[in-house]
């Protein structure tokens, strides 16, 4: 069965397509650059199905059903619910949880079947955790890195626009002291996360999104 896979992120939009466990085609678009995607569909073979992770908002969806249109195909938006494919919500208000988080620890339950930290690293960084059985026990949500950049040269406009910085343990000039920071903010936090879930026993940690090389480097 070809499915195409479509993950609408607070930034940018990827897509791909996919035949069981292999992936055919693939493509990454920001937000403005939305009118060109079904362009790029056009090239594509019809799907089976179509699997949307939408959390930029109604218009978003409308512009992707329209770029869907071409084929007479059903879409499918993803909406967390109380349990499914072997993962229980235990949010307070399961349909509150953002349908990219609940794919996510579904596709975490599917790879390790053990207990897990969760981390995605985009325009915001969460933090959810997988019980061994299965369990969504609850999660953190954060700026990611570039926010935390901006947001800090926003309210100390002293500082200045400053880009290009390169992480190091002691930073030495202003810019590397801003990207610095901001990763090991993030690394921090991801790190009290899994000491608090490794007391129980081993745990992993499946990290993704656009910022995990630089946490992960």
């Amino acid at each position: 069965m070809r499915i195409l896979l479509i993950d609408a992120g607070n930034s940018r939009v990827k897509w791909a397509m996919v035949e069981g466990e292999t992936w055919l085609r693939e493509g990454t678009l920001l937000h403005r650059d939305m009118p060109t995607l079904g362009a790029e569909f056009s090239g594509l073979p019809s799907p089976d199905g179509i699997l949307v992770s939408n959390v930029a908002g109604d218009l978003m969806a409308q512009l992707l059903g329209a770029a869907c249109a071409i084929w007479r195909c059903q879409v499918e938006f993803i909406v967390a619910r109380v349990a499914e494919c072997g993962v229980r919500n235990l949010y307070e208000c399961p349909a509150q949880l953002g349908c990219d988080r609940w794919a996510a620890l579904i596709a975490a339950w599917d790879r390790v079947r053990a207990p897990c930290l969760v981390v995605n690293c985009g325009t915001a960084t969460t933090i959810d955790t997988l019980s061994l059985t299965g369990e969504f026990l609850g999660g953190l949500i954060l700026p990611g890195l570039g926010m935390l950049e901006v947001s800090l040269t926003a309210g100390a406009p002293q500082l200045g626009q400053i880009e290009g910085g390169v992480w190091h343990r002691f930073p030495r000039n202003t810019a590397d002291a801003i990207l610095s920071g901001a990763i090991q903010a993030t690394v921090g936090a991801v790190r009290l996360q899994f000491e608090a879930m490794a007391q129980a026993g081993d745990c992993h940690c499946v990290l993704s999104g656009g910022g995990a090389d630089s946490l992960q480097s």
